[in-house]
């Protein structure tokens, strides 16, 4: 099994857990979130399991630290939706790993009463090609967004777009190492030390 839960990535001179959106945690619920790696800046990931994080919690976040901020909706490891926001409300969003995403967000039919047998069928392959073409032609947009919001959060060099929408069509067995790549690609300052394992 592999991670699901939140990349929350933003930037602050105070640990990130002191940020008033995470007062409601509880003590025993913070001791839960990792922190997932550092960057040069200030820059700081937290990791939070499933059911912690609130998609709400964005906004307050980056008014709290003053600066862009992301999360990775991560599911096992295999996917994840990454949404950014930058000071002026300005957001983005972008799958990682969209092949795995297509198939997940492919709608079920509802006179299917076997789930199994539906994945098996050519109308649920042709489905995913069709989602996955959809997603695909998301991608300039996609990263056209992030590349404005590494902008917001003054990279000293603009990521090139081309690169960004490369990074958002491949595929990695740990998204979370997808996550971080992309960070890396979009000018954010490198991490100190390399990801634990997930």
């Amino acid at each position: 099994m592999g991670f699901s839960g939140h990349l929350v990535f933003a930037r602050s001179s105070r640990p990130l857990l002191e940020a008033p959106v995470f007062d409601d945690l509880g003590e025993e619920l913070k001791a839960t979130v990792d922190t997932w790696e550092s960057r040069p800046g200030g820059w700081r990931t937290l990791r939070f399991d499933s059911g912690t994080w609130d998609d709400a919690d964005l906004p307050a976040l980056v008014e709290w630290s003053g600066a862009p901020a992301c999360v990775a909706d991560v599911s096992d490891s295999s996917l994840a939706l990454v949404t950014g926001l930058d000071t002026t409300g300005r957001r983005w969003q972008a799958w990682l790993n969209p092949d795995i995403a297509a198939g997940l967000l492919v709608e079920e039919p509802e006179d299917i009463d076997d789930q199994l047998l539906w994945l098996d069928t050519p109308e649920f392959h042709d489905a995913v090609r069709d989602k996955r073409a959809e997603l695909d032609a998301e991608i300039p947009t996609d990263a056209g967004g992030a590349v404005a919001w590494a902008a917001a959060a003054g990279v000293p060099v603009p990521p090139r777009t081309a690169r960004i929408e490369e990074l958002l069509r491949s595929h990695e067995t740990f998204v979370e190492d997808l996550f971080g790549t992309l960070l890396d690609e979009l000018g954010l300052p490198r991490a100190a030390q390399p990801s634990p394992e997930p």
